[in-house]
């Protein structure tokens, strides 16, 4: 009987397969046994699939080749079970197409579910449909199962409910690709958003201590629809929830502990608005009274309690009590830790609750002091592992220590060569029974050397600019072969190249270098660096005539040592510098001093702190610094106004000027006086006076200013204060005084400040300082005594709230928003701190490691500059490579 089915069978299957170019497998007869019988799996083919693999398909069935089988039996049910259970498969069947004595082959027939083709989203905005896009992460090809559909449902309503659609509908359809292969589908979302609900009211019953209003603000997320126009009054009920908790949390920190939310309801009030009712039990305010110490043996329990700040009177508020425990950043547990005590735990416990007050025992398990073991650094693929070392607080041998570890990584983000986002410290392989401990320090490498392109106008040109900064780099691989890559680096050191041109009309090229542990053992820096600058004019850009007899050419340079204090603290640092400049003037009459050579050689301190906690992105701590340049006071050892000349050498002066004069020929006075008056005698003479008094003006003035004399006195201050999570505001300081030992000599004509602006010149100008100040134009604030700048004192107050976009070690971008007020004095005697110049505006920063820092500011300035009546108003405010 067997055999003779299992023939009709074989002509069957032949038959189909002659007269048949495309198997009907859903007609195919499925094996039916009357009898149970072993057979040997000879082989296994898969079927019907398009997109999935055999071998994984045949792994999940269960069905192995060489194994036995019982047909009919419970394998092939298995089998197809779990087929079924993958969610994968619209149709499983499991076919038997040879049979030979002991053995049989086995086909498994499976129809793959839906693929996506196409998705199509209605009732939506272009905006909205490509946000719900990215959220249903809907990709072509994708399986289409129900709950793929349930799936897309649920976050199409949550993302409405999340925009204040509480009533939104959504039918998704599913229908045939006419035009793609067989299998796909497309899907079609109807989208009907209904009215957007807000909350009209929130009511709270049961409340007799806190006013409803104030409940309300304890509310982070949830508000009802009032003027508030940064929290809308949207409805959304995780948010909810968590609210209801920040209410309870309100309770609690004033004391009533017991405080509860009996009961809340929110419910229609039509179809775009919904109430909230929500029922309190306030409870009994609690206080705290006693407040014990047991198991310390380091610290007094009066210094302990001194150290906890809560007093006896205090309202009992749990989170408090965990903040001075263990988070503030002066908590108690950071008396332990940071001597050495890894294993402290302090656990409050109740002791009483007597009426309204709480009696508290705070028991402490001190554990034993710890020593750290190793100091294990990771990540540092481009820094030299003794540059990391060196920065750290964290020695082996030394006690364990929270603030150290703290202060370590400040440190290490000061450096500028590590992601502060990034960082990892970790105590590993703690041993306990021996007191030893290992400390990994986790760092993300980022790139920190910045090439500067850019170009900037001023001094009615175009200048181009481009630099080099190398903020890692390592001076003694320089020989070696295999370091450049692209250059040596790895060592801490500093190295900046820069070159600025308009091309024949100026050029300025400056190179230095900072080595911040000159000999390797302490943090004491050496700074060198020289420039050299020459600027001619011409009547215009394109000048061609003879040009090049107006000039001024500056060479400098300077050389200075640093070293960072510990006293007041090790925030603080000072740093020493001989620098000298060396001017060249021809004609040059944009200062008091317009020919002749002058030489500026002075000694500078700095005193400065920097508690920052980054670079780049700062948002805690502060930074001053106090700084006096100093000349050496050579009018003092001189005969009183030595510049003055004396009747004979003006008379030699006068004659030189005549002598010359008098070789001219007609031509030569021609070009000098014009073709009216070049032949006329007493205009001669009128000339070649003038030309005589100044010239004598000029060999005074040479005197007066061969060595430059002056004291000056620089403060720049700012302080970082975090208001939430990564919102900061920043205020800055400055002032500013040039001042003379001399007052006959006068201010040297040299270093003044000028103010207003982005703080750019468009190109470096190294006899005067330009100070930023946004919503006035470059240099406009600047006081002008004979039409001469005469910026001898300035102030300048900053105050911005910034926020970031990204912190990245990509890129670095916040945006900010800034009010600030500042002016400049030509003596100070005329200076008035009252009497500044205010703005306010917003701007945007970017960061970028290969650049530098970027920024862009609209300012608006609110006061009228006289003779300037353009000066103030809006402006907008460019720079590249430069922080404002």
């Amino acid at each position: 009987m067997i055999r003779r089915f299992l023939l009709s069978v074989i002509i069957t299957f032949l038959a189909i397969s002659v007269f048949s170019q495309e198997i009907d497998y859903k007609s195919m007869p499925v094996s039916d046994y009357k009898k149970p019988t072993e057979y040997i799996i000879k082989n296994i083919d898969v079927i019907g699939i398009k997109y999935l693999d055999e071998n994984i398909l045949v792994n999940l069935s269960g069905l192995v080749v060489g194994s036995e089988i019982l047909i009919p039996g419970d394998d092939i049910t298995n089998a197809i079970n779990r087929l079924w259970g993958q969610g994968l498969f619209s149709d499983v069947k499991i076919y038997t197409t040879d049979f030979n004595r002991d053995s049989v082959s086995l086909e498994i027939f499976l129809q793959e579910r839906h693929r996506l083709s196409e998705l199509n989203i209605h009732g939506l905005k272009k905006g909205k449909k490509n946000d719900l896009r990215e959220k249903l992460e809907l990709k072509r090809g994708m399986q289409v199962t129900e709950n793929l559909i349930n799936n897309t449902e649920r976050i199409i309503l949550e993302y409405l409910f999340d925009k204040k659609f509480l009533n939104a509908k959504v039918d998704i359809v599913q229908s045939d690709d006419t035009v793609q292969k067989l299998n796909n589908v497309k899907l079609d979302i109807y989208i009907n958003k209904g009215n957007k609900v807000k909350i009209k009211d929130i009511n709270f019953y049961g409340n007799t201590v806190f006013k409803d209003s104030k409940l309300r603000r304890k509310m982070k997320e949830t508000k009802q629809v009032d003027l508030n126009f940064f929290k809308p009054s949207k409805f959304i009920d995780e948010q909810f929830k968590e609210d209801k908790a920040l209410v309870i949390k309100g309770y609690n920190s004033e004391g009533y502990r017991d405080a509860e939310i009996v009961i809340d309801s929110v419910y229609k009030v039509n179809s775009k608005r919904v109430s909230i009712d929500i029922t309190v039990h306030e409870g009994k305010q609690y206080f705290f009274r006693d407040i014990d110490w047991v198991g310390n043996t380091k610290y007094t329990s009066e210094g302990l309690s001194q150290m906890l700040k809560i007093k006896k009177g205090d309202p009992f508020d749990t989170e408090l009590l965990d903040n001075r425990l263990s988070i503030d950043e002066d908590a108690v547990s950071n008396l332990y830790l940071d001597n050495g005590h890894l294993f402290f735990n302090v656990s409050p416990t109740i002791l009483e609750i007597d009426n309204d007050s709480i009696d508290i025992q705070m028991r402490i398990s001190e554990g034993k002091r710890v020593r750290l073991n190793k100091v294990i650094i990771h990540g540092n693929t481009k820094t030299n592992e003794h540059i990391v070392r060196r920065e750290l607080r964290t020695k082996p041998g030394e006690l364990f220590s929270k603030a150290q570890i703290m202060r370590s990584q400040r440190e290490l983000a000061q450096l500028g060569y590590f992601d502060p986002e990034q960082f990892g410290i970790e105590p590993t392989n703690i041993n306990q029974a021996e007191g030893l401990v290992d400390l990994e320090y986790t760092l993300v490498e980022k790139s920190t050397d910045q090439l500067e392109v850019s170009g900037g106008w001023g001094a009615n040109m175009f200048v181009g600019t481009i630099g080099l900064r190398f903020s890692n780099f390592s001076a003694r691989s320089m020989f070696k072969k295999d370091a450049w890559k692209p250059i040596p680096s790895g060592d801490g050191q500093t190295l900046s190249l820069r070159a600025q041109t308009n091309g024949k009309y100026y050029s300025a090229y400056s190179i230095s270098f900072i080595e911040p542990w000159f000999g390797g053992k302490r943090p004491n820096s050496l700074s060198v660096s020289a420039y050299y600058n020459v600027q001619r004019r011409g009547n215009s850009f394109y000048f061609t005539g003879d040009f090049g007899s107006e000039y001024m050419k500056i060479f400098g340079g300077s050389i200075g040592l640093g070293q960072r204090l510990k006293w007041p603290d090790d925030y603080f640092t000072i740093s020493n510098s001989v620098n000298y400049q060396r001017y060249d003037l021809n004609d040059w009459n944009y200062f008091i001093f317009q020919n002749g050579t002058s030489n500026n050689f002075s000694i500078s301190t700095t005193f400065a702190r920097n508690s920052t906690d980054q670079i780049i992105y700062p948002r805690m701590g502060s930074s001053f610094m106090l700084s006096l340049q100093i000349t050496p006071p050579y009018s003092l050892f001189r005969e009183s106004k030595f510049w003055e000349l004396s009747q004979p050498e003006q008379a030699n002066i006068k004659n030189d000027v005549q002598d010359e004069y008098n070789a001219y020929t007609d031509n030569q006075w021609l070009n000098l006086l014009g073709s009216i008056d070049y032949l006329d005698i007493d205009r001669r003479t009128a000339f070649v006076e003038g030309a005589q008094d100044m010239a004598v003006s000029d060999e005074s003035l040479r005197r007066k200013y061969n060595w430059i004399e002056y004291h000056k006195w620089r403060y720049k201050g700012a302080w970082y204060l975090r208001i939430w999570k990564d919102l900061v505001l920043a205020v800055n300081t400055e002032f500013g005084y040039l001042g003379y030992y001399n007052k006959d000599l006068g201010y040297s004509p040299f270093g003044k400040f000028d103010l207003g602006g982005d703080g750019m010149s468009g190109y470096s100008l190294y006899g005067v300082e330009n100070i930023a100040l946004r919503g006035y134009e470059n240099g406009s604030l600047t006081p002008r005594v004979n039409n001469v700048k005469e910026g001898n004192v300035y102030e300048k107050i900053n105050f911005e709230l910034r926020y970031p976009i990204s912190l990245k070690p990509q890129a670095t971008i916040y945006v900010l928003g800034f009010v600030e007020g500042g002016n400049a004095w030509s003596d100070i005697d005329k200076f008035n701190p009252f009497n500044v110049k205010r703005s306010a505006g917003f701007g945007l920063r970017a960061f970028l490691p290969m650049f530098g820092l970027l920024g862009v500011d609209w300012g608006y300035g609110f006061d009228e500059i006289p003779g300037f009546p353009d000066a103030n108003g809006g402006q907008f405010h460019f720079v590249i490579g430069q922080q404002f």
